[in-house]
Formats: C-alpha cells, sequence, structure tokens
C-alpha cells in the first residue's frame, strides 16, 4: 500500500498571533529587542521607545525573531525612508532611523562590544569620522537574475538571506553618476542575445571616470559585444568585460585603470581589487590615522593588510621605511606600482598569508609603529607575534566590532593600553560600523 507523506508543522517556524511588544534597545544588527514571556525577542525595523505590532517567526529556548507587522506608538526619531525599494532590498537597513540617531547608536554599540572584551567599561572618546549620508558609495556590485519564464533579466541588489534579485532604477546611497546608469544599463542588458550568461555588473565611480565591469559565464555574440561597446562610447564609460577565469577584455576606447585621490596621491586599482566605498570618509581616516600614530622620519612602520597601498603611500610621505603586507598577489604587485607612480621609494611589499605561520616571513622584525586595517575575520594570528614586533603604538582599523574587541585582548595581554577609540561611519544608512583604535605599549 502507498504511503503518503504529509510533512508536520514546523513549530519553530510557525508564525504566532500577533502580540503587542515596547522595543528596549538595538542589537549590534540594527534589529530592535523586546521581551516577551521570558525571551528575548529581535524585530528588524523596530525602534527603542516603540510600542509595536509583531509575529514570532522562529523561536528558540531563550529568545525568538519577530516580524514587525505595524508600529502602534512610533520613536521621534523615526523617519520615513527615501528609497522605494527598502525592506526588500538587502542593502540599506536603518534608513528608518534618523542619522544623528545612528551615529549614537554606533558609536554606543562599538563602546560596548569593546567593553566586553577589556573587562572594564570603554568610552569611544573621539569625534565620529563621518561624510554626506546619501550618494556616497564609488562603488557596487549589481546582482543579474533572469526569470526564465518571462525571459527579464532584473538588475539590482539582492533579497535580504535570498538568492532572489531585488530590479531597481537608482540607489540613495550610490554616488550620483553610478545610481544614473542602472535603469539605462537594466534596458541595455535585457537588449543582448547572450543574457542568460551573465553575472554581476560592478560600477565604479573613479578619478578618471566611470567604469564598468560585467561577468559573463560564457563569451558573448560579437552583436552584443557591439551594443555593450556602443553604449560606452555614448556614456562615455570605460568598459570591461570579465570572463570565469577573471580574464578581462576592454570594450570601450580607453584601456586605463581607475584610481582614487589621497590629496596628491594617486592610487590604481584593477577590478576585483579592494577600495574603501566611501572616498570622503576614506581621506578622512587616513588622515587621522597618521596623525595618531605620529609617525616620525627613518622610523619603521609595518601596514599589514595594506591592499593597494591606501595607507602605506601615505605613511611613506612621512619620511618613514614602510612596509607593506597583503595575501593577494594581484593587490601587492598594485601597490609596487602605486609606489613607483608617486614617486616614491622607501616603501617595499611582501605577499602573505596573514592568517599563518609567518616566523620565516623575511620582514617580520623589530619595528617602531604597526597598522593593520584586516577584513572582517580581524588580525588575531598576525598580533600573535607582537612580542617579535615590539612596535611603540598598534593602530586598528576595524571593520568588525566583534573582531577588534577579541583581537584587542592579544594587546592587552602584551602590555598594551587603548588611548583612543573613534567611529568611522563608512556607510550610512546602514548597521555596518567601523571604529579606529589606538594602542600604546606601557610596559
Amino acid at each position: 500500500m502507498a504511503q503518503f507523506f504529509k510533512a508536520k508543522p514546523n513549530q519553530a517556524k510557525k508564525l504566532s498571533q500577533k502580540i503587542a511588544l515596547t522595543v528596549q534597545r538595538l542589537d549590534h544588527l540594527g534589529a530592535g529587542i523586546a521581551e516577551h514571556q521570558g525571551k528575548v525577542v529581535f524585530i528588524p525595523g523596530a525602534l527603542p521607545g516603540e510600542t509595536v505590532e509583531v509575529q514570532l517567526t522562529e523561536q528558540k529556548k531563550n529568545y525568538a525573531h519577530a516580524k514587525l507587522q505595524r508600529v502602534s506608538e512610533a520613536s521621534p526619531d523615526r523617519q520615513t525612508p527615501p528609497c522605494p525599494w527598502y525592506g526588500k532590498c538587502g542593502g540599506c537597513d536603518l534608513q528608518h532611523l534618523s542619522l544623528p540617531r545612528q551615529l549614537e547608536y554606533k558609536r554606543q554599540a562599538l563602546g560596548d562590544i569593546v567593553s566586553r572584551a577589556a573587562a572594564q567599561p570603554v568610552v569611544v572618546n573621539c569625534d565620529d569620522l563621518s561624510g554626506d549620508s546619501w550618494h556616497y558609495r564609488r562603488r557596487a556590485r549589481l546582482a543579474t537574475l533572469l526569470d526564465k519564464d518571462t525571459n527579464k533579466l532584473a538588475l539590482g541588489f539582492r533579497e535580504e538571506g535570498s538568492k532572489s534579485v531585488v530590479g531597481i532604477d537608482s540607489c540613495a546611497v550610490l554616488a550620483g553618476p553610478l545610481s544614473d546608469l542602472i535603469s539605462p544599463f537594466a534596458t541595455l542588458l535585457n537588449r543582448l542575445k547572450g543574457k542568460q550568461r551573465l553575472g554581476h555588473l560592478e560600477l565604479t565611480l573613479a578619478a578618471n571616470g566611470l567604469f564598468a565591469v560585467l561577468r559573463v559565464t560564457a563569451p558573448l555574440a560579437q552583436s552584443d559585444k557591439k551594443l555593450l561597446s556602443a553604449f560606452a562610447d555614448e556614456r562615455q564609460i570605460a568598459f570591461l568585460l570579465q570572463g570565469n577565469e577573471g580574464e578581462l577584455e576592454f570594450l570601450s576606447n580607453s584601456h586605463e585603470l581607475p584610481y582614487y585621490q589621497l590629496d596628491e596621491l594617486k592610487l590604481a586599482f584593477a577590478p576585483g581589487n579592494f577600495i574603501q566605498v566611501n572616498g570622503e570618509v576614506n581621506q578622512a581616516m587616513v588622515k587621522q590615522a597618521i596623525n595618531w600614530l605620529d609617525v616620525q622620519a627613518g622610523e619603521r612602520v609595518l601596514d599589514l593588510f595594506c591592499g593597494v597601498g591606501n595607507f602605506s603611500l601615505p605613511l611613506a610621505q612621512q619620511g618613514a621605511e614602510v612596509i607593506g603586507v597583503e595575501g593577494v598577489p594581484e593587490m601587492v604587485a598594485q601597490a609596487k606600482k602605486n609606489a613607483a607612480i608617486n614617486g616614491l621609494d622607501n616603501l617595499s611589499f611582501y605577499c602573505a598569508d596573514l592568517s599563518e605561520d609567518l616566523v620565516a616571513e623575511p620582514w617580520l622584525g623589530k619595528i617602531d609603529k604597526l597598522l593593520l586595517d584586516p577584513a572582517r575575520a580581524g588580525a588575531y594570528e598576525s598580533l600573535k607575534w607582537l612580542k617579535k614586533m615590539k612596535p611603540s603604538r598598534v593602530l586598528y582599523v576595524s571593520c568588525n566590532p566583534a573582531s577588534l574587541a577579541r583581537d584587542s585582548v592579544l594587546l592587552f595581554e602584551a602590555g598594551y593600553q587603548l588611548t583612543r577609540l573613534g567611529l568611522v561611519d563608512m556607510f550610512p544608512q546602514t548597521h555596518h560600523s567601523e571604529g579606529m583604535a589606538l594602542f600604546e605599549l606601557v610596559n
């Protein structure tokens, strides 16, 4: 006899009846926190002080997640998001909170998480580094998704926690010239015969113009390339195709790499190279780092996770002997070129996996100052070599306060004291925050 399977309802995922809750604070991801029947409840989109109507979407032993259904009593800090795709697109998540309160929240979150690691109160004791809160991104990667039923390609950003793509016409946090390209690009890509072969589209506003890199999973027909080339010429865009192996093909007359300026310094970068997306805040961040480190001529300075030289070149301008180390070979090569372009010969660059054993590295030894700008995973493995390096000052630029907090324990144990801590608001309208911390050797 045939047996038919009937799925049992998943109690952990089952929606509850609507319940009213009062929001107490925000968590480190920007979600509102309330309490219900002895559990902490996380509510994305809710603000402190609000009375909200929610449905529980997931319940665990000590906490639950909820979906915001209605704001019964709104916070005075709530504002109407200007973006028509807000709440659908997986990009911004704090547009509903006024900018002064966004900064206050990020400042508090940064101090709290470092305080827990230090096992003592830590105060964010320096001015925030912030800039324009809209149209600040000079680079973005747009996703594509082809609907096989309609044969229409969506161009935009992915929904939070989903592979679905929210098609957009503009972006309020993307630099104006790039935002203006989204709708024309969506129309253009839908005209291509090989649109099923398209991956993401990367747009960059550089000091030397507009750049677009289109990822393709298989070669495009010549007719498609002609359409793309004509579009690039008409819009004065440097246009490149990028294949599965990273190979690049220029479809525009310009073969120049994009670059950005740090005062008089010129830093070129290739597609795929990391750069800070907020140019205004990056400029301020570099100046503050140099000021805090107080680099003197003739000092030996180590810049770990140096990228294409964002900190290394300005440090070398101070007359120091600068050693830059990066794990991506292509970026190390570009950093060397950038030093040469800017006429700086007091730098040396090395490629090394900074999460591995560094004992045999030729650059590891006594230094005067150390700068770290790691990815979200942090610099824990690198900081295990502090006793061999013995810098008098360590400046840590962090894009993940949790990693900064964890890594600071190694610095405390090695005899360093946290003397300055400041917020770097690289991504307004989102919960993401960066921090800059200065540690000084006291024994």
